[in-house]
């Protein structure tokens, strides 16, 4: 099995972790080097099945994944992660393909990346992906209270991250759970897709803002499971995308 860990001396709990799956050797090296030279600890995984086995064993804070390897590929690595973790991913694909991207969002990845892509380009998106994870989620400086956000049988407790329809809980990503925030917090509003990939990734531009749709189409899957009866998510034809006030 092609697995590496390099532990940080400090052993200090708080410590970012990534699991770097890509069948690329060189690549790998490269981008280990790169995050620890920012203290982060690094495991390695050569294709999909170790990288299970890595996610399962080391809990790491983020994935990057690559789309194409043996054994498994990224797109059946990500579903089987989303099975059992909400733990961010971030999918590396060597083609610049809107149906790969598009369908690895719909499987559940955060973010993607082209290759080849800058360094700081990643690292900026991990700590963006980050920023949605920590203990106080997206918008909670921003806000100082409700803690929990509610829309008739929709509830979000954004100190526990946590929501819910009835008793049923949902199973969120961390871009999930803050679309779905942004939303409980301004009922009625319509949001462009812009506006939706600043608030939930920290950063937009042209061109990439469409990937916001796949993360809609999930939110909404999930939302419909739970509630069948309800449409909690409108799309605003031209414009973007509203949550739908209780009546």
């Amino acid at each position: 099995m092609q697995l590496n860990a390099r532990q940080d001396p400090s052993n200090d709990s708080t410590v970012r972790s990534a699991l770097i799956v890509d069948d690329d050797a060189r690549l790998r090296r490269l981008l280990v080097d790169f995050l620890e030279q920012s203290n982060w600890q690094t495991y390695e995984a050569a294709d999909g099945i170790d990288a299970l086995e890595a996610a399962r064993l080391h809990h790491p804070s983020i994935i990057i994944l690559d789309l194409m390897m043996p054994r498994l590929d990224g797109m059946e690595t990500c579903r089987r992660l989303r099975q059992v973790s909400q733990v961010p991913i971030i999918m590396l694909t060597a083609r610049d393909d809107e149906v790969d991207k598009l369908l690895g969002l719909e499987l559940g990845a955060d973010d993607y990346l082209v290759k080849p892509f800058s360094m700081r380009e990643l690292a900026a998106r991990m700590n963006a992906i980050l920023r949605r994870t920590q203990a106080f989620p997206a918008f909670q400086k921003q806000y100082e209270a409700p803690a929990i956000l509610r829309c008739g049988a929709l509830s979000l407790d954004t100190c526990r991250h946590t929501a819910a329809i009835d008793k049923s809980a949902l199973s969120l990503t961390p871009i999930e759970f803050s679309l779905l925030e942004l939303f409980l917090r301004h009922p009625g509003q319509v949001f462009n897709r812009l506006q939706l990939l600043e608030a939930t990734h920290g950063f937009a531009f042209e061109g990439y803002e469409r990937t916001i749709d796949a993360h809609i189409r999930n939110l909404r899957r999930k939302l419909e499971a739970a509630a069948p009866a309800r449409h909690y998510i409108q799309t605003v034809y031209g414009i973007g995308y509203k949550l739908e006030g209780e009546s």
